[in-house]
């Protein structure tokens, strides 16, 4: 029996969950590695062959690890959970004129819970992934997720729909460390190809970035469906002729294929009327904003009228705003007007270090003039 319990370990055969096991087996904990199948590339008729976390290349240098420093490893089949769940929400999200964010859901609705299951099942206190965040139980008893150390590789934004349950049970342990320290942890194991290995941050579904070629592999006839839709500007004035309102995100300039001697950005998309705005960057800019399925982390409850840091996208340093939760849905005043709210995308907010809660962006409201 381990002096510091049983862990099930997500092992993607990268060097941030491979040095994530490797840890912790020094620590003390007895440890249980395991490799999750999310999704099979060559299904989607890309032109790339499997990367990231679903190759076998990385199934194998996870069960190699696991074997030189002799503790259990399995793999985990859950592609069928996955593209029912994540997959099916990714294009239903475009085609209702939202941008998702597929990996929030991935982590906080299938990964975990998979790694839950199989962790009661194998008799495992405690789950553990290499996610750059921090968690700590507050003096009011709830688990609460902190940002890493390194701000670089900070990942708890991603993290804010890991509810109490999963908390309660899962370790972080690269949250105090920064990126530089972990390669050299995987030179001082021994695995410096490890060190060197590419880092993807595609949709392991899309890997090409690709992701309108995968939604016309995915939704038959779509093209046919979408296209024809007008540009117009915020007075509705026709201006050309799109390739159809999923192919398009909030704030895009580029790739738009249409000339008007200006830069111009995509700030409003209508799926009813497949009617793509186009309009200046300062028309992105937006004072408030509503946020939906919502998960709260610090606090069961807010405080009306609180103060906290709210981003709206991953690589967003935050923006200081007023919240207040009515009627389900958090409403969000920012201080100082936000650039590129997009409906579908994650709000997450933050108190100090701390993820207040998280949820996902349902409107914006227009800046006041």
């Amino acid at each position: 029996m381990s002096r510091k319990g049983k862990v099930l370990v997500a092992m993607s055969g990268g060097i941030d969950s491979t040095v994530t096991a490797l840890m912790l087996h020094d620590q003390g904990y007895e440890v249980v590695g395991i490799t999750m199948k999310t999704w099979d590339y060559a299904s989607s008729g890309g032109s790339k062959k499997e990367t990231g976390c679903c190759n076998l290349d990385s199934f194998n240098d996870a069960r190699q690890a696991a074997v030189e420093h002799g503790f259990a490893h399995y793999i985990l089949d859950i592609r069928e959970e996955f593209g029912d769940f994540v997959i099916e929400n990714f294009v239903e999200e475009y085609l209702a004129g939202r941008t998702p964010n597929p990996c929030v859901l991935c982590n906080t609705h299938i990964k975990w819970r998979a790694l839950l299951k199989r962790a009661d099942a194998l008799g495992c206190e405690f789950i553990a992934t290499g996610h750059y965040a921090k968690i700590r139980q507050h003096d009011n008893g709830r688990y609460v997720i902190s940002k890493a150390v390194d701000d670089t590789k900070d990942q708890s934004y991603v993290l804010w729909g890991l509810q109490q349950d999963l908390l309660s049970r899962t370790l972080l342990p690269l949250g105090p460390y920064r990126k530089t320290e972990i390669r050299q942890m995987a030179l001082d194991y021994g695995y410096p190809e490890l060190a060197r290995k590419h880092e993807s941050y595609e949709i392991c579904f899309v890997p090409d970035n690709d992701y309108r070629g995968f939604l016309k592999r995915r939704v038959s006839g779509l093209e046919e469906r979408v296209s024809g839709g007008h540009f117009i500007d915020k007075t509705g004035k026709i201006l050309g002729t799109h390739k159809g309102y999923p192919f398009y995100t909030i704030g895009q300039r580029k790739g738009l294929e249409i000339a008007l001697g200006r830069p111009v950005f995509v700030t409003r998309i209508d799926p009813e009327k497949n009617t793509v705005t186009l309009g200046e960057e300062t028309d992105l800019e937006q004072n408030e904003m509503q946020v939906g399925k919502l998960n709260l982390i610090k606090y069961d409850q807010i405080t009306p009228g609180m103060e906290a840091i709210t981003k709206i996208r991953y690589k967003d340093p935050g923006s200081l705003s007023n919240i207040r939760l009515e009627n389900g849905f958090m409403k969000v005043r920012f201080y100082e007007n936000a650039k590129g709210i997009a409906p579908g995308q994650s709000a997450v907010f933050y108190e100090g270090e701390d993820v207040i809660g998280g949820g996902i962006i349902q409107s914006g409201i227009l800046r006041e003039e």
